[in-house]
């Protein structure tokens, strides 16, 4: 992967050691209220290393395969973050956590380490202003005719402001 996406609140996770491979459930961040990823996502605060604990929506994988009661039967899940690895190392945010990254892992107090890996970094692709001036026009009118971008930013020119002498 050439990118790596930050991670932020509704991030996909699962575990590794869950019976029900399929599970997963959506990461809360509750360490910090002030750092936002997504230029507009106003409910998309940043993950960081300090998401310790039950920070999870339901703090559950479904069953643990680390807790067998026998005859094929397992104890409930019930997740407990200890530590988050494979963070970026560089940027401290005001709670002292490093920001996770998409490959980030964590290991539960139950589990393995790294057993809890990210399968969505939750962010949403935001096209701005940019975008749209760096499209190929030509790319951009096969996709959709009905707008030509060239026009979208053709600067008219203003004579305000001009005295002629007639």
């Amino acid at each position: 992967m050439s990118e790596e996406h930050f991670v932020v609140q509704g991030a996909t996770c699962k575990c590794k050691l869950s019976q029900d491979s399929s599970k997963t459930d959506k990461l809360k961040v509750k360490s910090q209220s002030k750092h936002f990823g997504n230029d507009n996502g106003s409910n998309k605060l940043i993950a960081t290393t300090k998401e310790l604990g039950q920070t999870l929506e339901n703090n559950s994988f479904g069953n643990c395969l680390k807790q067998p009661l026998g005859n094929n039967q397992y104890k409930k899940c019930i997740v407990d973050i200890i530590q988050w690895d494979n963070f970026h190392e560089k940027i401290t945010l005001s709670n002292q956590g490093k920001k996770l990254l998409e490959n980030s892992k964590a290991t539960c107090s139950m589990g393995a380490p790294d057993c809890i890996e990210i399968v969505n970094h939750g962010q949403t692709a935001e096209p701005g202003e940019q975008n749209f001036k760096n499209i190929n026009p030509m790319v951009h009118n096969l996709i959709n005719p009905m707008v030509d971008v060239r026009e979208m930013y053709t600067k008219k020119a203003k004579h305000e402001g001009l005295k002629f002498n007639d």
